[in-house]
């Protein structure tokens, strides 16, 4: 009798599940075909139930591995981004009497270039050895980059400590977090991919205010401990609460498929990132020694790289949202338009302190989306358990826009002695992106797909 009650209660549990799983598929436009298939022949043994249970969430302790994702990409991209307010001191202090402008911009963007090239290798750690021993190696190279930073004489040691360490160091933090977050996620993956990197805004916003107020008040090399500190601290806590929904495999090898760029959708994917960020860092780089450059003070420069970067951390999590209910290619294509055309219209027509202010919010509500919304994108276009593979892809074909995006912008600056042709350039570039997107967009309806 137990044993019959038993069977029964297993068959209706089953089936619950099952009926949940279909009207969740139903109600989020979406279909679960794994799921569907095999619920009219299941045996006792069948995987459905296993499969469901590992499904996402979409939430739970997801949002506390979203906000900690949050806070390291404030403690990682933030202070990438205020090298920007770094370089306005080096270009207006002679630091290092025997260095170029082009030297200076070549720092940032070697620590760029080294993040993206590493992430093959921080995905293999990851799948390999787990995702808290790779972020903590992280942890350890940012903070050495900012220590050693602190003791630099010449050029050459930036090139090592504030470009290729810290490089190491966001490579190992960023790339494996941007995978864990659309795992705990379905219909709100948009959102919360959004919402973790609102931190690399937020962070730049507080980092370019306070790397200025700590170089003027106690040095450059203390800034640099100081802040080395803090991300040692803050970092450390928030790798404890980050939580791998993935399996560690140490047979798993595969980190990247090259057969993905025989896709024409993934290549237009692609294409877009390529463009974005050839203008993205420009923006990030140059509006405080653009500030500079009209009579700003070092304070309103730096605020206004500040708020630039506080724009995109209320923008991310809005393109997020909004994206999961209008369609991710749409909402990227209109915002990247959008970013392009202000910085076209507005920035090259500010020679204001408002002004300036006032494109540093309009713009950085749009210029950031391709970082809220490439990972889900990835995700639509390639399934969910190839985002890491697709991802890897994605940040090495960033690379070279990477490395040689501010370069390009003082370069022309060096060139004409004014900011109008980097302006253009970084106006178009994201002209440019947002035609991408609408070929993919365009490519998707055609053949009847269901990203938007």
């Amino acid at each position: 009798m137990r044993t019959w009650i038993s069977v029964q209660m297993y068959g209706k549990a089953k089936a619950a599940l099952l009926s949940k799983a279909e009207s969740t598929a139903v109600s989020s436009n979406k279909t679960v075909p794994h799921l569907i298939q095999n619920s009219n022949n299941c045996t006792e043994d069948t995987p459905a139930v296993s499969s469901l249970a590992n499904s996402p969430p979409d939430g739970g302790y997801g949002w506390v591995c979203v906000i900690a994702a949050a806070v390291i990409n404030a403690h990682s991209w933030g202070f990438n981004t205020a090298y920007g307010v770094f370089l306005a001191y080096y270009l207006s202090h002679e630091i290092f009497p025997d260095a170029s402008r082009l030297e200076f911009a070549f720092v940032g963007s070697l620590s760029l270039t080294t993040m993206f090239l590493v992430s093959p290798i921080a995905t293999m750690s990851t799948l390999r050895y787990g995702i808290r021993k790779t972020m903590f190696l992280g942890v350890i190279f940012e903070t050495a980059s900012f220590i050693c930073a602190s003791f630099a004489s010449q050029i050459w040691h930036l090139f090592i400590t504030q470009g290729i360490m810290f490089g190491l160091g966001m490579g190992f933090l960023f790339i494996p977090v941007a995978s864990v977050v659309p795992q705990w996620f379905t219909t709100k993956r948009s959102l919360a991919s959004g919402v973790s990197l609102s931190g690399a805004g937020l962070g730049g916003l507080v980092y370019s205010l306070v790397a200025e107020a700590m170089i003027r008040n106690i040095g450059l090399k203390w800034a640099f401990r100081v802040i080395g500190l803090l991300a040692f601290c803050v970092n450390t806590t928030c790798v404890l609460l980050i939580k791998d929904r993935g399996q560690t495999s140490k047979t798993r090898k595969v980190t990247m498929r090259i057969a993905f760029f025989k896709r024409l959708d993934f290549n237009l994917l692609v294409g877009f990132g390529f463009f974005t960020v050839l203008g993205y860092f420009i923006l990030i780089y140059s509006l405080a020694s653009y500030g500079v450059h009209i009579g700003l003070t070092s304070s309103q420069a730096s605020l206004v790289s500040g708020i630039f970067n506080l724009s995109q951390a209320v923008g991310r999590p809005l393109i997020g949202y909004f994206s999961d209910a209008v369609g991710r290619i749409k909402m990227a294509g209109l915002t990247t338009f959008a970013a392009g055309v202000i910085a076209l219209t507005v920035w090259v027509n500010s020679q204001s302190y408002r002004l300036l202010m006032f494109f540093a919010v309009a713009d950085g509500l749009c210029a950031g989306n391709f970082w809220a919304l490439i990972g889900p994108l990835v995700a639509e276009i390639l399934g969910l358990e190839q985002v890491s593979q697709g991802m890897n892809l994605v940040w090495l074909s960033i690379v070279i826009p990477s490395t040689f995006s501010e370069p390009i912008a003082l370069g022309i600056t060096s060139t004409t002695g004014r900011y109008l042709g980097a302006q253009l350039f970084a106006g178009f570039m994201y002209v440019g992106a947002s035609a991408f997107l609408g070929t993919l967009w365009l490519v998707n309806r055609k053949r009847g797909g269901h990203i938007t």
